[in-house]
């Protein structure tokens, strides 16, 4: 999982301070590294490196990315290494000299790899399925200039809306990108399933329309743009450095199935992603958990509705609305601590843990407490947030999850693939209860999850990727042989660390 920015200013404007400002508010998407690439008429600047956004950008840094129009990218790592020389973007100079950075995961990277030794004569230096993703946009840029009438010549829309009809029919898996290239233009295009989110806005002011292309609708709102669109699934958009405005369908056949955790647990609650705020799914998983706990232990005896923040809060509220139950704040966030969910290993997530959290003990003395977060992935979390609870005095301890359990890797771009590292692997809640020391657990429906997430216009997605629950990949092709060859790769034991 990663956060993506493009922007095209006004062309006497330098984009670099909009980039950074708007990587800052995609921080949450991607922890590991960071990069910037901006162009003016004629070249391309770029700055990359591991580390958060405020770390990786200093003064001297932003100095040097000189342009009107640019990419940035953060980088959350489920395919390749962590090494400083995987941050994005990723350049390439033929054709044309173009930037890419991209969110999501390919399912067939060896097969690309191979057809562009083979056929493109292209090799990558790096084993991330990004580098692949660039490689193969440019060498169909390259196919699309090279094989129309005339040969070789200036780079036109058309010419890339064909590379990108071709990319789509080569690649498999899920990939929102923005590319930049020098001196032309900045190209953007989704997946035919639509499984990661990408959102276009603008800005009127000045006589130059300014447009924005972001991971999440928050980009927007921070840097003064209009919400305009989301890019619908299989769709391409141009945006020339003159301002122009062009986009096409690139897909036959695009079926909108946009992965359900976004609403769950990645996306920003003040976003907006295909029409649907986060925020209000989020109080609607929370009220449906209310429901099914008031039909599965009615005397519940619940005193206080306690979220895991900040994921768990939205869900907690709506839950205990709808339960009637007063919502405490019991746990106090480090908020310099980052998201435990995605780091990468074991042994740091554990340990983050221990630092992430402290109790407020008067919430918890003497009171059967309901502790709500947003999911339960490999249990080490919420084993160690219950016994904080009961080190508070907790009487009883309860345990609600927002989402379903996770028990099937997913394949898209979470690291989560082993499934001998989920809590629920199995095991029954019974046996997942026990695991984490609750006294009583209950998990969130799967068909009130896509309620949920659905809101009041039931016609405006046409299914969720609930992958990680139901094992359903909305893409086809994933065969258990390739499981169990991305369990090897990215399981923490094959990173070298502990693992419970």
């Amino acid at each position: 999982m990663c956060g993506i920015i493009g922007i095209v200013g006004n062309p006497n404007s330098q984009v670099a301070s909009s980039l950074y400002d708007a990587l800052l508010v995609l921080q949450h998407r991607g922890q590991d590294a960071a990069g910037i690439v901006t162009s003016d008429s004629d070249n391309i600047c770029h700055r990359r490196a591991n580390g958060l956004v405020r770390d990786v950008f200093r003064g001297k840094h932003m100095g040097k990315l000189i342009g009107s129009m640019g990419i940035g990218h953060v980088r959350y790592p489920t395919a390749g290494s962590s090494s400083a020389a995987e941050a994005q973007p990723f350049y390439t100079n033929t054709p044309f000299g173009v930037s890419l950075a991209h969110n999501g995961n390919l399912n067939n990277t060896g097969d690309i790899i191979s057809g562009l030794l083979e056929y493109d004569h292209r090799r990558i230096n790096t084993s991330s399925d990004s580098e692949a993703l660039l490689n193969l946009f440019a060498a169909e840029v390259q196919r699309s200039v090279n094989g129309r009438p005339g040969g070789m010549g200036a780079l036109s829309e058309e010419d890339v809306f064909r590379a990108v009809e071709r990319t789509h029919l080569r690649a498999e898996g899920s990939y929102s990108v923005v590319c930049l290239v020098t001196g032309w233009g900045l190209v953007a295009f989704r997946d035919p399933n639509g499984i990661r989110p990408l959102f276009m806005g603008r800005s009127d002011a000045g006589g130059f329309t300014e447009r924005l292309i972001a991971s999440e609708s928050v980009a927007c709102k921070a840097l003064g743009f209009e919400h305009e669109r989301d890019i619908a699934p299989g769709e391409a958009v141009i945006i020339r450095l003159d301002g122009s405005f062009h986009s096409k369908i690139c897909h036959l056949n695009p079926v909108h199935t946009p992965c359900v955790f976004e609403y769950v647990y990645f996306a920003r609650p003040d976003s907006v992603i295909d029409g649907i705020s986060v925020h209000a799914a989020r109080l609607r998983m929370g009220e449906a958990l209310a429901r099914s706990i008031s039909k599965a232990i009615p005397d519940h005896g619940i005193e206080a509705v306690i979220p895991v923040p900040d994921s768990g809060r939205i869900a907690a509220l709506g839950l205990a609305s709808e339960l009637g139950v007063p919502y405490r704040e019991g746990f106090v966030k480090n908020r310099y601590i980052g998201r435990t969910f995605i780091m990468p290993g074991q042994r740091l997530r554990k340990d983050s843990v221990r630092k992430k959290l402290n109790t407020i003990d008067e919430e918890f003395e003497g009171k059967t407490v309901l502790i709500v977060d947003d999911s339960i992935v490999r249990g080490n979390t919420s084993r160690r947030i219950v016994q904080m609870a009961r080190e508070a005095g907790a009487s009883k301890v309860l345990f609600a999850s927002s989402s379903p359990p996770i028990i099937h890797p997913n394949v898209y771009g979470i690291d989560m693939p082993a499934r001998s590292e989920y809590v629920a692997y199995g095991k029954d809640a019974g046996g997942i209860c026990e695991a984490i020391g609750a006294d009583w657990l209950i998990y969130q429906d799967l068909g009130d999850l896509v309620e949920a997430c659905l809101g009041v216009d039931e016609t405006n997605l046409a299914n969720f990727d609930c992958s990680c629950f139901d094992g359903i990949y909305v893409t086809g092709g994933i065969t258990e042989d390739y499981l169990l060859m991305i369990e090897g790769i990215r399981g923490d034991s094959s990173k070298g660390k502990a693992s419970v």
